[in-house]
């Protein structure tokens, strides 16, 4: 008898993993292969001045698991330290603030790897390059000495790895975020009701069957089987009922679209006892949604039309991949179908069936696109499938960052594109009087650059004016000149004031950004700004630019 209790005994479920609990909260955003590419990350911080910004990004980055850290920070800790840093104490007086931060940063997540410089007196920024493991990212703090800068700038442009830059002085900060070329993201996150593509337009054979099917007797259907028809399936029947007696075309605009819609309403059984069909009412809510010819998304347009230097083979696999998805939407004249359905009323039995062609067709074309992709690469590059799969069910949510040209955009990082900004937000500024809008924060982003060119805490309210003045071209008009003096001298004399000085809730939000942006690079997953977001803490704004 024991025996067969024992056999009878299901087998024990197996509950989530030590990590799984640990990290459970992210792994429902990003997922596992976000979290893989975390643990698989090598950051390092050039950490300077008051040195509080970098190290709550580098906090916020450290809690979510990131592989590896380095900190590089020449300062010894002062009392000045001890003051505005949460993660030094008065052991630490007189040490190498990078190896006290490093350490007690480490606490945090013993998962994560530490480590510090300089060690040694010879160990130099140059130095700790060469010999470390490639940084998947990095990130430098102001003021920042030239040198150390420009083998950054080198070594970003060498090994094509983004680069952060921040800065943080009194109540106002700003970073801006520098991805090495056009940076793709395929996986987006858009929202799930956003994504839901039932091509009511242009059915397939056996959507078209399985419409036919369920409603060829529609009038005699009994009152629960009507009632549970699902509102694919209504649309379907209605919108050939429609183009019956319209020169065989569907509703295209609003006027039609609304008529259309109280089609469907007035087919709906009210002789019930509930006065009213639930799965109608669904029908006549999605017609001005789902009702629509399918067109070519304008972030996915940006994609197909991206113009490139180098051969098709030496290209990363998202090109190869969107490529095939451009022949596949030239040919058809439609996307691959993302295969997701919304919850509707039905039976459970048939909305599973509605589901299985839907999710048939998805896979489908995705094996078309894998097929195309497969043919582009060539036979000595092999394409994953999963990567197929997932840009076919995103492709319409495809996004580009950090597309240089268009037109007579001046390119990024030069002062004629700070001065296209400067005149865009100081038009703006003008109609923002009349329609009671904030005013551009763009004087403070100016500001803060000038005070780095600066190059000392001491730097007085005219030099900060004059020096961020300089980083624009000399083509502004003596009104131009008028407005601009009076919005930077209102920053610039709150950040003289400060001397470099940093708030530690300043900084502490603002490292929060920007580690949830440097999140969003390492997993490739969701859209980071594109490419400057300034902070002016006295009002609790925030303004995006790409300069």
């Amino acid at each position: 008898m024991t025996e067969i209790v024992m056999d009878q005994t299901p087998p024990i479920l197996q509950g989530p993993s030590e990590k799984e609990r640990k990290y459970d909260r992210q792994l429902r955003l990003w997922a596992a292969s976000g979290q893989a590419a975390l643990e698989s990350a090598n950051i390092l911080l050039v950490n300077s001045g008051a040195g509080i910004v970098g190290v709550e990004t580098l906090k916020n980055l450290i809690l979510p698991g990131i592989g590896r850290f380095v900190i590089h920070d020449n300062a010894l800790v002062d009392e000045a330290d001890l003051g505005v840093n949460f993660f030094l104490d008065d052991s630490c007086y007189g040490k190498p603030r990078a190896q006290c931060l490093a350490s007690l940063l480490g606490e945090l997540n013993p998962e994560v790897e530490g480590d510090w410089s300089p060690k040694t007196k010879n160990d130099s920024l140059g130095s700790l390059l060469k010999k470390s493991p490639l940084f998947t990212a990095i990130m430098y703090t102001y003021p920042i000495n030239h040198v150390e800068l420009e083998s950054l700038e080198q070594y970003s442009k060498e090994h094509k790895t983004p680069l952060i830059a921040i800065h943080s002085t009194g109540f106002y900060s700003y970073f801006t975020v520098r991805l090495p070329g056009t940076f793709p993201i395929v996986d987006t996150h858009p929202d799930e009701t956003a994504t839901t593509d039932l091509r009511l337009l242009s059915p397939w054979p056996e959507l078209v069957e399985f419409a036919k099917n369920m409603t060829k007797d529609i009038d005699g259907l009994d009152n629960f089987e009507h009632g549970h028809l699902p509102y694919v399936v209504i649309l379907l029947y209605y919108l050939d009922q429609w183009k019956a007696t319209h020169n065989d075309a569907y509703p295209s605009n609003y006027k039609e679209k609304t008529e259309f819609r109280q089609l469907v309403r007035d087919a709906a059984r009210t002789d019930n006892p509930e006065g009213g069909e639930e799965n109608f009412d669904e029908a006549a809510a999605a017609v001005l949604k789902t009702v629509t010819p399918s067109s070519l998304p304008s972030g996915l347009k940006e994609v197909f039309e991206y113009e490139h230097e180098d051969p098709i083979q030496e290209r990363p696999m998202f090109w190869i991949i969107a490529d095939a998805v451009k022949m596949f939407y030239t040919k058809h004249g439609s996307l691959p179908l993302p295969g997701n359905v919304p919850d509707m009323k039905a039976q459970s039995k048939v909305y599973v069936q509605l589901q299985n062609i839907y999710k048939t067709k998805a896979r489908k074309d995705a094996a078309e696109v894998l097929q195309t992709a497969q043919a582009i690469a060539g036979a000595g590059r092999e394409v994953d499938p999963a990567e197929v799969d997932l840009f076919c069910k995103n492709a319409a949510f495809v996004k580009l960052i950090n597309v240089e040209g268009g037109g007579d955009t001046a390119p990024l990082g030069s002062k004629e594109r700070l001065q296209q900004v400067l005149r865009t937000e100081m038009a703006n500024d003008q109609m923002a009087e009349m329609t009671l809008q904030p005013m551009s924060l763009f004087p403070v982003y100016l500001a803060l650059r000038g005070l780095a060119n600066c190059g000392n805490a001491s730097a007085d309210k005219t030099q900060i004016v004059e020096a961020a003045k300089s980083l624009l071209s000399d083509d502004l008009s003596n009104e131009e000149y008028g407005d601009l003096n009076e919005k930077l001298g209102n920053v610039a004399e709150d950040l003289a004031r400060a001397e470099y000085g940093e708030l530690h809730n300043i900084s502490a939000l603002t490292g929060g950004m920007v580690a949830q942006e440097m999140i969003k690079i390492i997993t490739k997953q969701y859209i980071p700004i594109d490419n400057t977001c300034v902070f002016d803490g006295i009002k609790s704004r925030t303004q995006v630019f790409r300069v």
